[in-house]
């Protein structure tokens, strides 16, 4: 069994309906844990070894964050910058995350249409978050495609409720060890490669 480590930083969770929903009873999962960045730390003032412990004691991680001006609220921001150690997550010595699954799971307000190189943010969500596959591929870790939800705003909640039914699926897949990596590389979106897997319709 993997053991997952959830990132979630969001600095007005109590106002996001789409983020409460996918992350509701979670810490009641099996083999999840959820480490909640802002209200771990209101101060920004990270405990840096108590995050080292809690990388080195999961199989894979997940930064759980809205997409905020085309990139992440800025605790995460600081959250990257002070644990990832030179030494420690990348260069020399620095193979205490390698082979570490990670990936991005957001929320953003704009639909999948909007960020396309023809959409109104010109670019897709996958190019936003390169940095994040770049700081990911400099401690070796394994990078694979976000779990996106857009759209926020225009979610009912039958379509809220098959996002969070995705997102459920996914935490049980990863969990289980029930996936091939290389076929998940493949896809733009987890979404798209949890749809055919799970039988769920789109919505």
């Amino acid at each position: 069994m993997n053991k997952i480590l959830i990132l979630f930083a969001h600095p007005r969770f109590e106002k996001s309906k789409t983020n409460r929903a996918l992350l509701k009873n979670i810490e009641q999962r099996q083999g999840v844990t959820l480490n909640d960045l802002y209200e771990q730390y209101p101060d920004f003032n990270i405990d840096v070894d108590r995050e080292k412990e809690l990388l080195l004691a999961h199989q894979i991680i997940i930064w759980h964050h809205p997409l905020y001006m085309y990139s992440a609220p800025a605790l995460l921001k600081q959250w990257i910058d002070l644990v990832l150690e030179y030494g420690w997550a990348h260069g020399k010595d620095g193979d205490f995350l390698k082979n570490k699954i990670i990936f991005n799971a957001i929320t953003a307000g704009g639909t999948r249409e909007v960020y396309a190189p023809g959409g109104y943010n010109r670019f897709t969500i996958k190019e936003f978050l390169v940095p994040f596959e770049q700081t990911a591929t400099l401690c070796k870790m394994i990078y694979l495609p976000p779990f996106a939800v857009q759209g926020t705003h225009l979610l009912t909640g039958e379509t809220l409720q098959h996002h969070v039914a995705l997102y459920s699926a996914l935490l049980d897949r990863l969990v289980a060890g029930d996936f091939d990596i290389e076929a998940m590389k493949k896809v733009e979106y987890l979404n798209d490669w949890l749809l055919p897997e799970t039988g769920l319709a789109k919505p």
